[in-house]
């Protein structure tokens, strides 16, 4: 009897049996404007054009990066699809697109349909929150490439967006004033330094608990990212914002200047930031130097909004009345483009 494609490694039974597991989770995220589904060679969207009258669609892609090895310690993998979707979702959000619709891309060594479904769960339920669709995807089986129980995530996501009402920074000017975001913790940035800090220089394990976080580290590093659809969404039907940033890789120093000018620049008054305990305890493990946390961090904020000095005491009351903590991060100044913190 001559080799098959599953002696190879591959088991087409694996990927028809993930598929069946995830039909009734994507279903969740469809709406009236998904017009396919599961299982075909593309993703069907109407696209819904009321009250746009000149759109611009907007797209983004991104994964989860090393932080993909603490799942795999853990072997919990519900809350990394979850990230994925945000870490796309969050940076068109930046342009003040509405997401509409999203993909993933999972590659695996060897396919464990639970484990896949597991993930595209966490796909689903990041979509639910971030009010949009999860209409594709691909899983790629891919023996001798990963290594057994290892796999990567990334996804793409499609938004629109009136070209009136696209958010690129252009008006921002001194005197405006800086509002922040909180993050749900380190989100999806960062976990490099934090393994080598945490499981090479701490020598911890992920099941190790740790007092100050009242938790597991493992627990406090697999906390998801936060989607910030419903927040940027609902503040720009009610209020002008002249610049969004999400803090993602680069942390404050390479993100917030991307929203302005060269003649221009931040201020962020950290002491107005509620840092969460897991970025004091590696800055301390580590011995990272304090402007080299914010180079790699959030520290705390997720999303940075620059709005007119004017609107800030409205804005900021908005914020607190749909659920957020907003903080008053700082101001725009004269001068050479950067960020200073004080």
């Amino acid at each position: 009897m001559g080799l098959t494609y599953k002696d190879s490694g591959v088991d087409t039974l694996a990927g028809q049996k993930q598929v069946e597991l995830m039909k009734n989770i994507v279903k969740k995220t469809h709406n009236e404007n998904v017009l396919s589904s599961i299982g075909g060679f593309a993703g069907l969207f109407n696209l819904d054009l009321k009250n746009i009258e000149n759109p611009v669609l907007v797209s983004g892609t991104d994964g989860v990066g090393t932080k993909l090895k603490v799942a795999f310690d853990m072997d919990q993998h519900k809350t990394i699809g979850r990230d994925c979707v945000a870490m796309c979702v969050n940076d068109i959000l930046c342009q003040g697109a509405k997401p509409l619709f999203f993909l993933d891309y999972i590659a695996t060594g060897k396919l464990v349909p639970e484990k896949m479904a597991d993930i595209v769960e966490g796909v689903a339920e990041g979509c639910v929150l971030g009010g949009l669709a999860l209409v594709g995807g691909e899983t790629a089986e891919m023996p001798g490439f990963y290594k057994e129980g290892e796999y990567d995530i990334a996804g793409f996501v499609v938004g629109v967006v009136d070209r009136d009402k696209i958010i690129d920074g252009k008006s921002i000017k001194a005197g405006d004033k800086i509002i922040g975001l909180k993050s749900s913790g380190i989100h999806s940035n960062g976990y490099s330094l934090v393994r080598k800090v945490v499981f090479e220089k701490e020598n911890m394990k992920a099941d190790s608990f740790v007092e100050e976080l009242g938790c597991t580290i493992g627990e406090e590093l697999l906390k998801p990212t936060k989607i910030y659809t419903n927040t940027v969404m609902k503040l720009l039907e009610n209020h002008k914002v002249k610049g969004i940033c999400h803090i993602t890789g680069g942390g404050f120093f390479e993100n917030i200047p991307r929203m302005f000018s060269s003649d221009i620049y931040a201020e962020i008054n950290t002491k107005n930031i509620d840092t969460p305990a897991i970025f004091n305890l590696l800055q301390k493990w580590g011995n990272i130097a304090y402007e080299e946390m914010y180079k790699t961090f959030n520290m705390g904020v997720g999303m940075v909004l620059v709005v007119d000095s004017e609107d800030e005491k409205d804005i900021l009351n908005f914020l607190r009345e749909i659920g957020e903590e907003p903080m008053e991060l700082g101001q725009i100044k004269a001068g050479e483009r950067g960020i200073k913190l004080c």
